[in-house]
């Protein structure tokens, strides 16, 4: 009897063994996949699972008219720039120039997307309301050198030296603004607080999330369906040996609570990646001047596709009350 109790005692110590390195190994292919510049790599519909990552219903129009606004965009005259990072991290943007200028804007984009896909849609309404644009192409994506993302851990420290190439590069004292779209709205959010120049007026975040660790506890609870709480301590001690950050050390409430910028806020009721919730606690942080604009109907990054019309009377207002 003994015996067979000790066996079964070893066979539960080996199943429970298996079920751990198993739900090990998934953790860290999905935070592979989350961080990683080729944590994609040799995945079949590349595409397809970063849409069902996202939630994303079928939004072929949209994404259509992403990718024609995208290539748009690539087409105009724009100027490529360099910089080196505080860390030494070699980063990528584009320059477009305007004539007339009354403001600057530093554009960053969102998770493995694209200067021009996330933001071809809304370049023209910036630049014919006489804005330079610095589109950021992100670390750890596309042309800027990093092999990970940080989910606006590092990125919002990039914010800061985008900020020290314009006073560099520009003569005027043209206001400047940080803008963003997914993780470039978290990015641009926790950049608010650091101590910027002056000459930084506000920060528009568009479907911005509140902290990595947030993000990933909703995505695999809400997108895929798996808890978040049996894989914490592994999400940490992974993000802690490649990045040697916590995912939860830093969020955009903090950074809204001591920021000294107004901030306009938008989001899409109907957001299945970043949830709503989400740009509701930061604007409640938000000690500082703020606007909200909630799209009815919108999906992730679709506020600008879905109401056109509100989205730029909100902006504009946005700048005739803050560009001075």
């Amino acid at each position: 009897m003994e015996k067979q109790t000790k066996k079964m005692i070893a066979t539960t110590a080996l199943l429970a063994t298996g079920l751990t390195a198993t739900s090990y190994a998934l953790t860290y292919r999905l935070v592979k996949i989350a961080i990683c510049r080729d944590g994609l790599k040799n995945m079949k519909n590349i595409g397809r699972t970063k849409n069902y990552l996202r939630g994303f219903k079928d939004k072929e129009e949209f994404l259509n008219t992403l990718l024609e606004k995208a290539v748009v965009l690539e087409e105009r005259k724009t100027k490529r720039v360099h910089i080196r990072a505080k860390d030494g991290e070699h980063l990528v943007g584009h320059w477009y120039p305007c004539e007339k200028p009354q403001r600057i804007i530093i554009a960053m984009h969102g998770w493995r997307s694209t200067w021009s896909r996330d933001f071809g849609i809304i370049a023209d309404f910036w630049h014919d309301n006489h804005c330079h644009i610095l589109f950021a192409e992100q670390r750890g994506q596309n042309n800027s050198g990093g092999n990970y993302m940080c989910f606006g851990l590092k990125e919002r420290y990039d914010c800061g030296d985008w900020v020290n190439w314009i006073l560099k590069h520009t003569s005027s004292e043209l206001p400047i603004y940080l803008a963003g779209a997914s993780m470039g709205a978290t990015t641009v959010l926790m950049a608010s607080g650091l101590a910027l120049p002056e000459r930084v007026h506000g920060v528009m975040a568009d479907c911005g999330f509140t902290s990595p660790q947030a993000i990933w506890e909703h995505v695999l609870r809400k997108n895929l369906h798996l808890s978040y709480r049996l894989r914490r301590r592994a999400v940490e001690h992974i993000c802690n040996r490649h990045l040697q950050l916590h995912p939860g050390e830093y969020s955009t409430t903090e950074a809204l609570r001591q920021t000294r910028l107004p901030v306009l806020f938008v989001h899409g009721s109907e957001d299945h990646f970043v949830p709503v919730e989400m740009t509701y606690e930061n604007y409640k942080a938000c000690a500082t001047p703020k606007y909200l604009l909630i799209v009815p109907g919108a999906d992730h990054g679709m506020s600008y596709y879905v109401n056109k019309g509100e989205y730029e009377n909100i902006t504009k207002r946005f700048w005739m009350e803050h560009d001075i």
